[in-house]
């Protein structure tokens, strides 16, 4: 008679998980806390919905009876507990939810929505339209650009260069932050100042052979260049 084989056993697998959960701390009288609850509930509709409670009885004096009816009113409020502690187990029937031990504390963190990250500042501002007598345009964060003209009695002050594709006939300061780099271009120099890092020429200074003529200006060491723009 030929054997018959045996099933073989499946083995029941575990694995130990933690979560975290919302620790309830009852009060004297409990009739004022679960209005606190109510509160909290009405401030915010389904906070707790989903979400394990266990309940810390550790501060009060509660009899089996109590705990019971104690938990089926977080259930009516759609709030489920999922363990007790605090409490001896012979205050807990087959029923209520199992007594906890062991829990360890937690900070429970509001994810704060994320601050939009600031824009980058421009560096460098370009302005279509010649800039007029009185006119003064400041941008000390990088260069300027004029596409046009700069009339007699206005200025361009810049923390980087200037570049002017039109006449300069105004005040023209360039790399006012420090920067000794920065230079200033122009397809016709008629300025009545020229500026770079603090070190400056007046219109009497500039060359006159250099008059209505593309120039740039720089620094070298600390003496201003003011030669043609080829």
């Amino acid at each position: 008679m030929d054997a018959i084989p045996q099933p073989s056993r499946q083995l029941v697998r575990m694995r130990g998980r933690s979560y975290v959960a919302f620790v309830f701390c009852p009060v004297v009288p409990i009739v004022s806390w679960l209005e606190e609850i109510d509160a909290t509930l009405a401030r915010s509709p389904g906070f707790f919905v989903g979400k394990p409670v266990v309940l810390d009885l550790s501060a009060v004096d509660l009899s089996r009876t109590g705990i019971a009816h104690l938990v089926t009113s977080l259930e009516q409020r759609n709030i489920r507990v999922l363990g007790i502690e605090g409490v001896d187990a012979a205050h807990l029937s087959t029923s209520m939810p199992p007594l906890l031990t062991g829990g360890r504390q937690c900070v429970l963190m509001q994810n704060e929505p994320k601050k939009p990250e600031p824009k980058p500042k421009p560096m460098s501002l370009l302005l279509e339209s010649p800039v007029r007598s009185g006119q003064s345009v400041v941008f000390t964060e990088g260069d300027v650009t004029v596409l046009g003209s700069v009339g007699s009695g206005a200025e361009i002050v810049a923390g980087g260069s200037i570049h002017i594709y039109g006449a300069l006939r105004g005040r023209a300061m360039a790399g006012v932050n420090g920067n000794s780099a920065a230079r200033i271009y122009c397809q016709k120099i008629e300025a009545e100042l020229l500026a770079i890092d603090g070190y400056y020429q007046t219109a009497e200074e500039i060359d006159a052979a250099l008059r209505n003529r593309p120039a740039q200006a720089w620094l070298e060491g600390d003496i201003m260049k003011v030669t043609p723009l080829n």
